[in-house]
């Protein structure tokens, strides 16, 4: 009934409890979950997950976050792409949120290697036709102005995809939408200091919403703080079912529909 559209079970603290995570995501009617990569290094670890289990997906890119890692070509993602069960590229985009100029720190200017990787991040979803998981953190400008650069639009074309993890404004969330995208909602919803979240929660249309966990991180409350795992995703859906006036099963089944369409390769 409910899917998992961003998750990390491939990280140490999760892969050594898949044992209880497992029983605990079909108890918790957790049907489908989407094993998301964040280096090339990782890769074959979040692939091998997704091929153990009939009900797991991957992703294959490199966040934006992440320096000192493996540098993706296009053709690094062309490849992993073409495996089985591989149905997105990303995580991807723009992270700026450790960028401090007035402490000396790194300038706009001095992140263009983001901007660069996010690029070719692009134009590996527009060549297969995979949809884009888009991080974007203090850089929402960016991130819109370089999808709209490398062909965006909605249209024809474009690859589309999840703004994943959303905590943007209003605005960027009408930005996302008009360009195609769908969004995804977690954990944070559900804290004390998401009000201008759950009015982008109300707000997002049936047919582009997403719920996710982005474990092992942001716990839903009432397990703020402690270590999240898939199983969890319903309370995104019981919250955000009350944000929109409907039950958590009807949420569960809407966005689960949604995630079958944006990721049509599961289907395959």
């Amino acid at each position: 009934m409910y899917t998992d559209s961003h998750c990390h079970l491939n990280f140490p603290e999760l892969m050594r409890q898949l044992d209880t995570i497992l029983p605990a995501m079909q108890a918790a009617q957790v049907t489908r979950a989407l094993c998301i990569c964040t280096t090339l290094e990782d890769f074959d670890a979040v692939h091998s997950l997704s091929m153990a289990h009939d009900n797991m997906w991957a992703t294959v890119g490199v966040h934006p976050d992440n320096e000192g890692v493996r540098e993706p070509s296009l053709q690094d993602l062309l490849d992993g792409a073409a495996r089985p069960k591989v149905v997105a590229i990303g995580e991807t985009g723009l992270d700026y949120y450790q960028m401090d100029e007035r402490k000396g720190g790194r300038t706009v200017a001095d992140m263009e290697w983001q901007r660069d990787r996010f690029r070719t991040h692009i134009q590996a979803a527009r060549q297969t036709g995979l949809p884009l998981v888009i991080h974007t953190r203090q850089a929402s400008e960016d991130t819109i102005a370089i999808l709209k650069e490398e062909g965006e639009s909605g249209g024809p074309g474009s690859a589309g995809g999840v703004f994943h993890c959303f905590t943007e404004s209003m605005q960027v969330a009408r930005a996302a939408l008009d360009l195609g995208f769908y969004i995804s909602l977690s954990g944070i919803l559900t804290f004390k200091t998401a009000a201008d979240l759950r009015e982008v929660a109300r707000f997002v249309p049936d047919d582009r919403l997403l719920i996710e966990t982005d474990s092992p991180y942001l716990a839903p409350v009432p397990y703020r703080g402690k270590l999240n795992n898939p199983s969890y995703v319903p309370l995104v859906a019981k919250l955000l079912g009350e944000l929109r006036g409907t039950s958590s099963e009807a949420i569960g089944e809407l966005t689960t529909q949604n995630f079958l369409k944006l990721f049509a390769k599961t289907a395959a």
